[in-house]
């Protein structure tokens, strides 16, 4: 899965620090990271403890 991965990066011409980026910014609504949000943008929590902040999308701040 991994090399399919990385193969997928490549092809986007998105570069590692972008995509660590992207997903290191804080949502407004619960101050999760968006990776922390499934891809329907709802938060799934942090550490196995569920997000109890209601948040059903992702919001950047």
């Amino acid at each position: 899965m991994t090399e399919n991965i990385e193969s997928k990066i490549e092809q986007s011409n998105l570069s590692k620090k972008e995509l660590i980026s992207y997903f290191r910014e804080k949502c407004s609504v619960c101050g999760h990271h968006r990776i922390m949000h499934d891809e329907s943008g709802k938060c799934e929590g942090v550490m196995n403890k569920p997000c109890t902040s209601g948040c059903d999308s992702f919001a950047a701040e």
